[in-house]
């Protein structure tokens, strides 16, 4: 089983939205996924709610409860664990980022974010985790300056996950029915950079555990 926690202490940055999109593209590739819930906002546990879909259950958990929960998930048939974590430095976010295999640090083009995004990468540095960085809600022209800007800003930081994703009303319909963006419009821009995401974090995954076992036969 894989976890990703998307951790950020700024608010805003539509971590909700995308876990919950990532959640249902990683369902229709064939993951089987379970989504932790550590906001007190609880949007997505919400969302779950909508959705009603016994084969992608949200929880809401505490950070003394989450090492435990994921163990017995790891031991049955979950293969992805998904964590949506609070816009505040706390137990909570703490705790998601010692469990995750990989934290993704979504980040608008602003000089704001981008400037909160580096307290959020030196907390998961420091406690010696692996992470990217998630370039989202960039205009619909993302080959803007600002964008292009803020990506080599965020390049420069630490690693970004491609395709950028641009601020569309489809993300919003979706989080409103419960759906993902797959779901309300297969054939849509939208879509298409979710499955997109969706590979290029299943590569990145792929590549970590790679380098655990060669770190583990080495030692």
């Amino acid at each position: 089983m894989r976890t990703i926690a998307l951790v950020t202490q700024k608010g805003g940055s539509g971590k909700s939205t995308l876990a919950a999109c990532l959640a249902v593209a990683a369902q229709e590739a064939g993951e089987r996924v379970f989504l932790f819930d550590m906001d007190p906002q609880k949007s997505l546990l919400k969302w779950g709610a909508r959705r009603n879909d016994k084969e992608l259950p949200v929880e809401a958990i505490s950070a003394a409860k989450l090492p435990t929960a994921l163990a017995t998930l790891a031991k049955g048939n979950v293969t992805l664990t998904i964590i949506d974590t609070p816009a505040t430095e706390t137990q909570a976010s703490e705790a998601a980022i010692k469990a995750a295999d990989l934290c993704i640090i979504p980040v608008r083009p602003t000089i704001f974010d981008i400037w909160s995004s580096e307290t959020t990468r030196g907390k998961i540095k420091t406690m010696m985790k692996d992470y990217v960085f998630l370039l989202n809600q960039c205009p619909s022209s993302r080959e803007t300056q600002r964008v292009l800007d803020g990506a080599a800003a965020i390049e420069a930081m630490g690693g970004l996950l491609r395709p950028l994703i641009a601020s569309r009303v489809d993300y919003q319909e979706a989080a409103r029915e419960g759906m993902g963006v797959t779901e309300i419009n297969e054939e849509s821009p939208a879509a298409e950079e979710m499955r997109q995401l969706w590979t290029s974090l299943k590569k990145r995954l792929a590549r970590l555990k790679a380098g655990d076992k060669q770190n583990k036969k080495a030692a």
